[in-house]
Formats: structure tokens, sequence, C-alpha cells
């Protein structure tokens, strides 16, 4: 039923015994997955950006680059110009992929207690989700 393990464990278990392989901290890993997030968010709010321009957008974008470059160290975030070619541009699908996104980010900024990341987040979702009403919708 159960064959005993005969190689040797790939997984450090005896304390203080050096590894042969890079490990990071947990701070570390939710700075990348915070950052992989916010850049995702970022891109979204730039295709936004190509089909309904406005200056809220373009604030919320200069935002999330500015934090992703801090959670970067510094390294600014890769930025395309989104252009309008999709045969049928759909701001609501773009509106409903942002919000997600900034759940996610939302959680993370949380675990790891970064007051600044949630509240752009938090405002983002309510961006998002106020973009989404019927009368809101209507209005494109």
């Amino acid at each position: 039923m159960y064959e005993p393990i005969r190689a040797k464990s790939v997984h450090s278990t005896t304390a203080g015994t050096p590894s042969d392989f890079p490990h990071r901290s947990r701070e570390e890993e939710l700075d990348i997955q915070l950052a992989s997030h916010l850049a995702a968010l970022l891109a979204v709010t730039d295709e936004l950006r190509a089909l309904v321009p406005g200056t809220d957008l373009d604030t919320a974008a200069d935002r999330l680059a500015g934090q992703v470059a801090r959670l970067r160290g510094g390294a600014a975030p890769v930025r395309v110009a989104a252009t309008a070619t999709r045969p049928a541009p759909r701001p609501a699908a773009l509106h409903r992929r942002a919000h997600t996104l900034a759940a996610r980010a939302l959680v993370v900024a949380a675990s790891r207690a970064d007051t600044a990341v949630a509240i752009l987040t938090a405002e983002r979702m309510d961006a998002h989700s106020a973009a989404l009403e019927p009368r809101a919708l209507a209005s494109r």
C-alpha cells in the first residue's frame, strides 16, 4: 500500500541547513504578486483610456504606474499605447475585467498592509462599478 521514500527530500527539513536555491521572503512574494496585479490593471486602464478618454482614467493610470514602479524598486512599468482596433470594442467587458483585477490587488494589498494601494484599488473598484451601472452604460 505505501512505498517508503527512497530518495533524499528536495525540501530542507533541518533548521540551519543552507539550501541550493534562492528563497524569497513572504513580503517579496507579495510585492511581486501585487505589482503584477497592478500592472494588469494598468493595461486594462490603458485600453479603456483608448476607448473612453477622460481625465479620471488618465489620473488613475498615472497613479497605478507610480505604485507599480514603487513595488518594482523604481522600474517603470511597460506601457503600450492601446488603440481601439478590435471589431467591436466593449467598454463594459473591460470595466468588469478591471473591477476583478482591482479586487485581486486589494486582497494582496490588505495582506501586506499597503494602505496606499488598498485605497487606490478600492477607488478603482468603485469607479468601475459606477461605470457598469445601467444609466452609465446607456450614456455611451
